[in-house]
């Protein structure tokens, strides 16, 4: 089974990598569109998580230093699954706001908000996928070497039951990887037009929306793999993609917002009136025609 998980590895970091970059080309071309939402996109995810990672890591550690009180163990799944998912929310939802507030002013119509959304999901499926490719490479290391002279002996068991676990794995389980990134670019599309909403019918609760479907989206996830299993939970996951495909469609309204950006509505000519020549009536027939 392990010579099998030396090519699905391999496909399932590849693949990551190039959904991310695959959708962008898509989304370019069939709209006419230059890459230059998609980069703003990417690096926006990228500074999102500039903060949201310190962040995690800081209220992890006042829970186990015990400045923060921890919730009873039955209800510590529940508890950390809503942390992180709220969490990820605020940081990559109000990421996004703030770029179309400061940095894509000109991305206010549906297909501009789509491929935005595709560079953000994108760079993350891109970095998802090269973590993956550096796993299978550090993988393979460990199986040429003595592990026991790598980790200390407290680690011993638990380093090599993963190792085990790693190889042993079933090819499809493998590729449930690169599944679970074409849900997550459904999730960012998504949540790039509901928040495009708030410049468009100037409303900020979209926003929050945005928030919400994000930390139930990954509060979902964390609870049903940890007590549904891996298969279960990407069917959960691909629900949830299918209600995103559905918010994306919804909230089309990009035949309005092109003519309103790129076709500009003509100026009607001015309608000439006889007028006598007095400047009183000059002046009174100045705007007849607006």
């Amino acid at each position: 089974m392990d010579n099998i998980l030396y090519i699905f590895y391999p496909i399932t970091g590849l693949l990551m990598i190039a959904l991310g970059i695959g959708l962008g080309i898509f989304l370019t071309r069939r709209f006419n569109l230059g890459w230059r939402l998609w980069w703003i996109g990417g690096v926006t995810f990228i500074l999102s998580q500039v903060g949201h990672i310190p962040f995690n890591l800081g209220i992890t550690a006042l829970f186990q230093n015990g400045y923060l009180p921890a919730p009873p163990k039955s209800a510590q799944l529940y508890v950390n699954a809503i942390f992180l998912g709220v969490s990820s929310g605020i940081w990559e939802e109000f990421a996004r706001y703030f770029m179309y507030r400061w940095w894509a002013k000109d991305a206010r119509s549906w297909k501009k908000a789509l491929l935005a959304g595709a560079g953000h999901g994108g760079s993350e499926a891109i970095i998802l996928g090269a973590l993956v490719l550096l796993t299978f490479f550090q993988m393979l290391a460990y199986r040429s070497v003595d592990i026991s002279t790598m980790v200390p002996a407290e680690q011993l068991a638990s380093a090599q039951a993963n190792i085990q676990a790693y190889w042993t794995a079933p090819w499809y389980q493998v590729l449930l990887g690169a599944i679970e990134r074409v849900f997550a670019l459904c999730l960012h599309l998504a949540n790039s037009v509901i928040v495009l909403q708030v410049f468009t019918r100037r409303q900020f609760r979209w926003v929050w929306l945005a928030v919400a479907w994000h930390a139930i989206f990954n509060a979902v996830a964390v609870v049903a793999n940890s007590t549904l299993g891996p298969y279960i939970t990407e069917g959960l996951i691909g629900i949830g993609a299918l209600i995103s495909v559905l918010i994306i469609f919804t909230l089309r309204n990009e035949e309005n917002l092109d003519i309103i950006e790129s076709s500009p509505e003509p100026i009607k000519p001015l309608e000439l009136h006889q007028v006598d020549e007095v400047q009183e009536d000059l002046e009174s027939s100045r705007y007849h025609s607006l």
